[in-house]
């Protein structure tokens, strides 16, 4: 069953943020992360979220996603952020 991470990241110093991009998209392609939604335009259409910059990543099994999220690649991408960014990120099963 393919699995979703998910995140919504507020940018507080987008000089630093762009490190933390590189450094995760070589986590993405090591671990096979099919990016669907990356910093594009967010509509409301119902209720009060307001995300800052969403991020949509598909997996082939919600393995897989932890498997990515708790790699040394991804921890080290984690580690560049500090300072850069807040994130709130969770992982869904999909169909």
């Amino acid at each position: 069953m393919s699995a979703y991470i998910i995140a919504n990241v507020e940018v507080t110093n987008p000089t630093q943020y762009e490190e933390y991009k590189k450094l995760s998209s070589k986590a993405m392609q090591v671990y096979g992360a099919e990016v669907c939604v990356r910093g594009g335009k967010v509509e409301v259409l119902e209720g009060d979220w307001n995300p800052q910059r969403l991020v949509v990543l598909k997996f082939p099994s919600v393995e897989a996603a932890k498997k990515f999220s708790e790699s040394p690649e991804y921890g080290e991408a984690r580690a560049s952020r500090q300072g850069a960014a807040v994130m709130r990120m969770i992982v869904v099963e999909g169909l």
